[in-house]
């Protein structure tokens, strides 16, 4: 089959791979549908390698070359012995993570803070870019009629904006600050919107991000290096300050506008990764007695409950896509226009098929 492989720093090569077979008895060998690319996946092919590991990974054994790809639909296509949950010719969402199983984090039930966090498509045998994969049956969760496979492959980046929204929590009414009008941020946006803010502002200064933000209708969509942010929140909050802030741009700058713009006693959330420390303001921190909360991942357990919001419309996810390019394709129309500073696409999606 052909795999799009992570060699390292910007090389990724489209090659022939031998088909990932069934071999345990909760495996589950799939025939993927749609694969987006991740930001992870745009840090690993700019800077990396970073996660993707050099050495055999302790928990999966894998190594570079790495077949990348997390966020993805797929069909089942053959099953395990021991496998109930799913069966051949269901179409599925993945939930990446492979975990321990034994470790106090996934005893607790938090999964997504193993010690030996592994996931596929960043540290496995398989991954999403290519046109089969092998995962586990606590990996997949059924797509019903209503979600389509494009919008199964958006349901992990759903989940991590919902998972980062709900750290800080989200009381009906507020006014909501979302710095970074990346697929998180817009999902974060979309996720805020549908659990009870009554107004969200995203604040982004690449003018392409800004124009596709603004053509979704969410809410405000502002300039932070104008000073139109502070003319935008001191008018909805009567120059208070939002009650909560999202930040997803992974940029001091960023979390800079969520110190600033928040009323007192608010909450933050870090929701987009930074590659490099950032500074903060501890001083205005303390002095506004606002919560600064960090946001890993997502809940292991949470794809259900991400599927039914987006079959009954509550939350949008499919409308973060911008383009659908082939497999072949994968560097020149997915990677390398993503990692343009001025780039002009918000999410793109993989067809293993084509």
């Amino acid at each position: 089959m052909r795999a799009a492989r992570y060699y390292g720093q910007q090389d990724i090569r489209v090659e022939q791979v031998a088909d990932p077979v069934v071999r345990d008895a909760d495996d589950v060998l799939v025939e993927v549908a749609y694969c987006g690319i991740c930001g992870t996946d745009l840090h690993e092919y700019a800077v990396g390698p970073i996660v993707t590991p050099a050495s055999p990974h302790p928990l999966t054994g894998a190594t570079l070359p790495q077949t990348l790809g997390h966020e993805f639909s797929a069909r089942v296509v053959e099953v395990g012995a021991d496998v109930r949950a799913v069966a051949a010719g269901d179409r599925v969402s993945i939930m990446p993570a492979i975990v321990c199983g034994r470790c106090r984090y996934c005893r607790r039930g938090q999964g997504h803070l193993c010690v030996q966090f592994a996931c596929t498509g960043l540290s496995a045998e398989t991954g999403g870019l290519a046109e089969y994969a092998v995962v586990k049956e606590y990996q997949l969760a059924k797509l019903p009629d209503e979600v389509s496979d494009l919008e199964g492959a958006i349901v992990e980046p759903a989940a991590v904006a919902a998972y980062g929204v709900e750290r800080a929590g989200v009381t009906g009414g507020d006014v909501v600050l979302v710095t970074g009008a990346g697929p998180i941020g817009i999902l974060s946006a979309f996720y805020a919107a549908a659990v009870g803010a009554s107004t969200v502002i995203i604040s982004e200064p690449n003018k392409n991000r800004s124009a596709l933000a603004a053509a979704l209708d969410i809410g405000p969509v502002v300039d932070p290096t104008t000073g139109e942010l502070d003319e935008v929140v001191a008018q909805l909050t009567d120059g208070d300050g939002v009650d909560l802030a999202i930040e997803c741009s992974g940029s001091t700058p960023g979390l800079t506008s969520c110190v600033q713009q928040t009323r007192k006693r608010a909450a933050i959330v870090q929701t987009g990764l930074h590659t490099k420390p950032a500074t903060l303001d501890a001083m205005a921190l303390s002095a506004k007695d606002l919560t600064l909360y960090g946001s890993w991942c997502w809940w292991t357990t949470d794809w259900p409950r991400i599927i039914r919001m987006v079959a009954n419309g509550t939350y949008p996810v499919g409308r973060v896509v911008t383009a659908e390019i082939g497999l072949r394709d994968v560097v020149a129309k997915g990677f390398d226009p993503l990692i343009d500073p001025q780039g002009d696409q918000l999410k793109v999606l993989v067809r293993s098929a084509s």
